[in-house]
């Protein structure tokens, strides 16, 4: 999912630099005051955990990548504010070290896997969890679950957002300028990856390190 330069046009690319700003003010602002001591270790943690799974990307068509994120599982340990400044600084580390997501679409990719997958992938692991107790077989399965609804969510925007530059931004002979794959082929392309195979890596992923803290630290689950 992480865009590279010169795939999302002016217009895309500072639009979502723009919406960003709030979402990592914010994010920063619930931070200071709700993020416990104990915490803190873990949300170095999970910068780096992101950045190590995102890192296990494969190169799929419409100019971008499939992978894991992490995103919803540091959303259920430290809360999805937590984890807008844990994945967006993974991103952005990747992006500007390894060149891996492109620098002008560093807004674009943080609000993909760092807020829209964040807040949709914790909102369906709520629903599913809720009333449960810490030790309930039922977060295992919400949190799977989750984890999966939020990668694709992310890839499902990804896709959308390059599926649209061909619309947007074209020559005076009506050439694309920037991505050049329309939705019919940005959709099915990035999406079907996510569905059919990233999607239950990552709910794996998710629900094998729920049953860690389950079994180890179940107060990170509370």
């Amino acid at each position: 999912m992480h865009i590279p330069d010169g795939y999302l046009g002016p217009a895309t690319y500072s639009g979502m630099f723009a919406l960003m700003v709030p979402f990592w003010g914010a994010a920063s602002w619930r931070l200071n005051r709700t993020l416990k001591t104990r915490q803190v270790p873990y949300l170095a943690l999970g910068a780096a955990f992101s950045f190590v799974i995102m890192m296990f990307n494969i190169p799929i068509l419409g100019g971008t990548t499939g992978h894991a994120t992490g995103a919803t599982l540091i959303a259920i340990l430290l809360g999805p504010w937590a984890a807008v400044i844990s994945v967006s600084v993974a991103l952005i580390i990747q992006a500007l070290l390894f060149g891996d997501g492109g620098i002008t679409a560093i807004g674009a990719n943080c609000f993909n896997m760092a807020v829209a997958g964040v807040f949709a992938g914790y909102g369906v692991y709520r629903l599913i969890a809720a009333y449960s107790t810490v030790m309930s077989r039922r977060r295992l399965i919400a949190g799977a679950v989750a984890a999966y609804v939020g990668l694709n969510v992310s890839a499902v925007i990804a896709a959308v957002q390059l599926g649209i530059q061909p619309m947007l931004e074209k020559s005076a002979t009506g050439q694309p300028l920037y991505a050049p794959f329309p939705l019919s082929v940005t959709l099915p392309a990035i999406a079907l990856e996510h569905l059919l195979l990233f999607g239950f890596v990552e709910a794996a992923v998710t629900a094998l390190v729920i049953r860690y803290f389950q079994k180890n630290d179940p107060g990170m689950l509370g």
